[in-house]
């Protein structure tokens, strides 16, 4: 009987450690494409769409000059809508990740289960919503507005502010006509003279200041209690799994509108600031240069403060919302109003903000 030597390896063996080091391989080569593939899911998510609207103010230099992407990093597609109604319909989809809307349409959207986090006061609104009346309709004051038909877009923050003001006045809405428009419709029906009055923003604000007269503003109606402003929302999955996207963005934000409040002058009718908004939301540089005067731009650390985002539900922003859900609620414009819209704010995105240079 013939005894082996001790390195001598039987066919069955070496068979085995064939097996063994090509599962290794095997093993080693998945784990590769499968890292590879996670770099390349990680560079494809670097891209963000994002919804605004043809509303004056420093974020729209800022998206046209690059800066955001610059600051970012992502791929940013912009898209123009005409209300925050659509905005929050956008979002529904999945379509836009951030959108521009306004306290109206995000209590609707919240109300209805949408899973947003407002994340940054893009501007109160101020002097820069106004009900106005067309020169010749016969309106002097408000009870003037009897039988007379107001536009107005529904679900918006001036269609909240529009019935608030109904309310002061004592006039109830079944004694005018509603109607249901669009900014650029409300323009267009102005100028054809179908309309008696409208509550509005610019540009489409300005057109029909020029042939009419203010009755009311919503900072005026904001100081009876009621406030309304624009605020940027983001989709609570995709700003939690960017959140290093989220702190960037919000810091160029904060430091638009930081340029705009240190010298709003060299924002003025012939300056490319104002070129640059009227190029992008329409209008000309004055009506742009005009408009961004009627707006307040929070700073940083007001709108971490209990008077806008922070405070919980004894905040500013949280408080906002809950009173323009109930006044959707009594519209029957939603099913419910939810027990505490703070859980639908955050400060977080704008704290690391801060900490960034």
């Amino acid at each position: 009987m013939h005894t082996l030597p001790p390195d001598f390896i039987t066919t069955e063996t070496l068979m085995r450690k064939i097996k063994q080091l090509f599962g290794r391989c095997a093993l080693a080569f998945g784990m590769v494409s499968a890292l590879s593939g996670v770099g390349s899911a990680q560079a494809q998510t670097k891209e963000v769409t994002i919804a605004y609207q043809q509303i004056a103010g420093p974020m729209i230099v800022a998206m046209t000059s690059g800066t955001i992407e610059k600051a970012t990093g992502y791929k940013i597609n912009w898209r123009q809508f005409e209300s925050g109604a659509k905005v929050a319909t956008a979002m529904a989809s999945g379509d836009v990740q951030i959108g521009v809307i306004g306290s109206s349409p995000l209590a609707a959207a919240l109300s209805r289960g949408l899973d947003l986090q407002l994340f940054w006061i893009l501007d109160d609104i101020n002097e820069a919503e106004a009900l106005v009346v067309r020169n010749g309709s016969g309106i002097e004051k408000p009870a003037d507005l009897k039988g007379k038909k107001l536009g107005v877009p529904f679900v918006s923050t001036t269609h909240f502010h529009a019935m608030f003001a109904l309310e002061q006045w004592g006039l109830k809405p079944g004694e005018l006509q509603l109607l249901n428009m669009q900014p650029n419709q409300i323009a267009a029906a102005w100028e054809r003279g179908d309309i008696d009055a409208a509550f509005v923003w610019d540009p489409a604000l300005a057109r029909i200041k020029q042939t009419g007269k203010v009755l009311i503003t919503s900072g005026e109606l904001s100081k009876k209690g009621k406030a309304t402003f624009d605020g940027v929302a983001a989709s609570r999955p995709f700003a939690e799994a960017n959140a290093s996207f989220m702190a960037r963005f919000v810091k160029a934000l904060a430091d638009s509108d930081a340029s705009y409040r240190a010298n709003p002058t060299a924002w003025g009718p012939d300056s490319a600031p104002a070129k640059a908004i009227a190029a992008k939301i329409g209008g000309d540089a004055k009506a742009s240069s005009d408009a961004l005067k009627l707006y307040a731009y929070p700073a940083a650390e007001q709108q971490a403060s209990a008077a806008w985002l922070g405070g919980g539900q004894a905040g500013g922003a949280a408080k906002a919302l809950k009173a323009t859900a109930d006044f959707l609620l009594e519209q029957r414009r939603i099913d419910a109003v939810a027990p505490d819209y703070s859980k639908f704010v955050t400060t977080k995105y704008i704290d690391a903000a801060m900490g960034l240079k």
